[in-house]
């Protein structure tokens, strides 16, 4: 019987080079010269501290961060900025959250979203992933469609297709 597993994975070595090309920009950009700029990954985590002297080098600081993000191939979703930026001494501080496998009520999202559209397939939650099996690859396919066009607010992945 035919299967795939939707997860929500984010590649830990994408998300390294993404950190360490937006330090290399702003390390090399005029409006930042001698201005106190950190960016670390912590990778157990998944998180990263940022450190900026004011508010607005902070917003730019999040803005380079995302698009370089999003040229490695990492979805803005991952990111969880919705932690204000708080202060520290003469800095700026922030913790931005990695979105790293599927959360438990994410799944039932997704399962909810399979059920209720009514396509003849199985969607079951295998711990940080869900499992969809059907009779025919097309209501499979369907699936994966019908996930990439609902907005859930989270990044998806869809892997191990088997037939």
């Amino acid at each position: 019987m035919p299967s795939f597993d939707i997860t929500s994975k984010v590649d830990a070595q994408a998300l390294d080079n993404a950190v360490n090309v937006t330090a290399r920009e702003l390390s090399n950009r005029f409006d930042f010269k001698g201005s106190h700029l950190v960016i670390t990954l912590d990778k157990k985590e998944f998180k990263i501290n940022l450190e900026a002297e004011d508010d607005m080098k902070m917003r730019q600081l999040c803005d380079v961060l995302m698009s370089r993000a999003m040229k490695q191939g990492i979805d803005p979703k991952a990111f969880d900025f919705s932690k204000e930026a708080y202060q520290s001494g003469k800095v700026m501080k922030k913790e931005v959250p990695v979105k790293n496998g599927l959360a438990q009520e994410d799944a039932k999202k997704v399962t909810k979203l399979i059920k209720d559209s009514g396509l003849k397939v199985q969607a079951q939650i295998m711990d940080d992933l869900v499992r969809v099996t059907g009779k025919k690859i097309d209501d499979l396919q369907s699936v994966i469609q019908l996930c990439k066009t609902s907005n859930l607010g989270f990044p998806l992945q869809y892997v191990n297709m088997r037939n």
